[in-house]
């Protein structure tokens, strides 16, 4: 590959392709260190989240304690939530669907890697925005749906709601990039032979949530762009006092908010879905089901926002309508359960620490989704709206089910991203405290709601059935803490001395196993074709071999010979060059919505700093 660096029309001269050390990172367009950039800054939020709702816990433990102000403990709340859906599972998802989508479709790249790059430097400094309130005039405190009329200039006079309107909307304008940019990849850059009905599932679970984004972002902007006039120029559309209704707002939020259920879980029923056959050592049963489940969860996810508005007066009839379409939309998610089940059934199954995460996704998610169906009978949801259930269901589909799936692929991939294998006895240990410090923490909820504790207070009287409960899952939070401490451990004792990985340590059935660990910059020397579903699984077995008794001699053989190489071997193969671009148009967005809250200056000054970047973009050619 060429060296020459020069300058990009008198502009900003361009980084070398062999640039090193922290600007490599800072100007990479490689989707395998953006996928990186994506899982390591998330799980930092995850800690924040984390650390937030520890907080609120402590000061939930005992009855009329006094540890936080209501102000703070309406804060940490309300962030916990943002921090949890926006900043650590959506972007750990995408950090998944960055590092694997492209090796699993056989492709060299992304389809547009500046543009992949950009939408996680938008993703960071919308992260940053929605974190300032914490240094600058305080944070969100309504709840992390924010309704309306609790977010008018009335009831919200500090600063804490302008960081929400903005932050989420450099968020959103990072999701939509970052979608367009798979839905592109997957279906235009799939090796020779890769029709849709041979992608894997993971693949797949991928395309419906870009889908999903890019269909479901837009009507959050439109919310957020309303609210944010309310807000900073006066304009009424959720005050009912002078024509505007709060009821708009709850619509478009959760015609935007139901989709963002399946955005956070469906990559973890990816993932779920690659784990399982690895270690069963069989196909993935009903894959053609999984699939057109996926597709039907995506789409009925569109009809069954209003069952969050159940209390808010639509009428029986459009409330029988959204019971019905709630009842229904469990029943892709139950074929899905069904056939993980199946494919576990009669497998040889190892039971390494991805397959103990995995099943603990299988395990919990089925109770999330029970409790979740009670919520579509309206009487029962009118007992269940605002009380502690609601929280119980939440957390056991979303931490219980979408944060076990992301921890099984993070087991399940490490090796092929760092080329080192994870501690198996520290993973196991990470796995049951987390369980049952999840389980103790949350089950106990569901009957602190059905006993009448409200959600969003900062504390309650004695005498009420509430403190026993209310101390086991405080005591269990800290379970989960310990349990995320062994996983850091682990992480860092692994990156140092954890075995070589070679390139298939799982013995696996999808392509990115097929190359070695790490993945060289290029992925492929040479683009697979492909032959079959499980197609790394074919070139090393042929058909009718399920048991993969060959691998120790076959894998490598197949990995090494076909497709490995070594990089300075591989001088034919010309990647994108890196970029500052794309982080300076990211920044002039963040100056641009950073200035709202400040001054138009300052925001006049983002538009030219966003403008030169685009500029600079334009200009400069991807490759040398």
């Amino acid at each position: 590959m060429a060296t020459v660096t020069g300058t990009m029309g008198g502009v900003l001269p361009r980084p070398s392709i062999h640039t090193t050390g922290f600007w490599s990172w800072v100007t990479t367009v490689d989707h395998k260190r953006i996928g990186v950039l994506y899982g390591v800054t998330a799980f930092t939020f995850f800690l924040i989240g984390g650390i937030e709702a520890l907080a609120v816990r402590a000061q939930l433990a005992r009855p009329e304690q006094g540890m936080l102000q209501p102000a703070l403990y309406n804060q940490l709340f309300t962030m916990h939530a943002l921090t949890m859906i926006f900043l650590s599972v959506m972007p750990l998802g995408v950090a998944f669907f960055n590092i694997v989508v492209p090796l699993q479709i056989g492709a060299r790249d992304v389809a547009f890697p500046r543009l992949n790059a950009l939408s996680y430097w938008l993703f960071l400094f919308g992260g940053i925005l929605l974190n300032a309130g914490w240094l600058f005039g305080g944070s969100p405190d309504v709840g992390w749906f924010a309704y309306s009329n609790l977010t008018g200039t009335d009831y919200s006079m500090g600063a804490g709601m302008n960081y929400y309107v903005t932050g989420l909307q450099v968020l959103g304008v990072a999701s939509v990039a970052g979608a367009l940019n798979f839905i592109v990849t997957i279906v235009n850059m799939r090796a020779p032979g890769m029709s849709m009905m041979r992608l894997p599932v993971f693949t797949w679970m991928t395309l419906i949530v870009s889908i999903l984004l890019v269909t479901a972002m837009p009507v959050i902007s439109i919310a957020l762009i309303e609210l944010t006039f309310d807000r900073l120029f006066g304009t009424n559309f959720f005050n009912p006092a002078l024509g505007g209704d709060p009821i708009l707002w709850q619509h478009l939020f959760w015609v935007f908010g139901h989709p963002e259920v399946y955005i956070l879980i469906l990559p973890a029923m990816g993932i779920v879905s690659e784990v399982l056959p690895t270690f069963a050592r069989k196909p993935l049963f009903g894959y053609a089901f999984v699939i057109y489940s996926g597709i039907v969860i995506g789409f009925m996810g569109w009809g069954v926002w209003a069952h969050h508005m159940f209390i808010t007066g639509l009428g029986p009839v459009a409330n029988a309508v959204f019971a019905l379409s709630t009842m229904l939309i469990a029943i892709p998610t139950a074929v899905k359960i069904f056939n993980w089940i199946g494919t576990l059934w009669g497998g040889q199954i190892e039971m390494k620490t991805p397959v103990y995460f995995s099943i603990g996704f299988v395990a919990v998610f089925i109770v999330g989704g029970l409790s979740g169906v009670s919520h579509a009978a309206t009487p029962s949801d009118f007992q269940q709206s605002d009380t502690y259930y609601i929280v119980a269901h939440l957390h056991y589909v979303l931490f219980g089910g979408a944060i076990f799936g992301l921890f099984s692929g993070i087991y399940y991939w490490f090796p092929k991203v760092t080329g080192r294998m994870m501690g198996e006895t520290l993973g196991k240990w990470h796995f049951w405290l987390m369980f049952i410090g999840m389980n103790l923490t949350f089950g106990p909820m569901h009957w602190l709601g059905l006993n009448g504790m409200p959600r969003r207070i900062y504390t309650y009287p004695s005498g009420m059935g509430w403190d026993f409960w209310n101390l086991v899952a405080t005591i269990s939070s800290y379970l989960i803490a310990i349990s995320m401490l062994i996983f850091l451990h682990n992480v860092f004792r692994s990156l140092r001395k954890g075995p070589r990985a070679g390139n298939d340590p799982w013995n696996a059935r999808t392509l990115e196993w097929s190359i070695p660990s790490p993945p060289p910059v290029y992925n492929f020397a040479e683009i697979p074709v492909v032959l079959a579903r499980d197609a790394y699984w074919e070139q090393k077995y042929g058909s009718g071999h399920e048991n993969g008794q060959a691998h120790a001699a076959t894998s490598e053989h197949v990995s090494e010979g076909q497709y490995g190489a070594a990089a300075d071997e591989r001088h034919d193969i010309h990647m994108p060059w890196p970029s500052y671009w794309p982080l300076i148009t990211a920044f002039g967005l963040f100056v641009v919505f950073a200035g709202l809250l400040v001054n138009v200056v300052f925001a006049a000054l983002g538009v030219l700093i966003l403008f030169y970047g685009v500029y600079g973009w334009a200009l400069e050619p991807v490759a040398e």
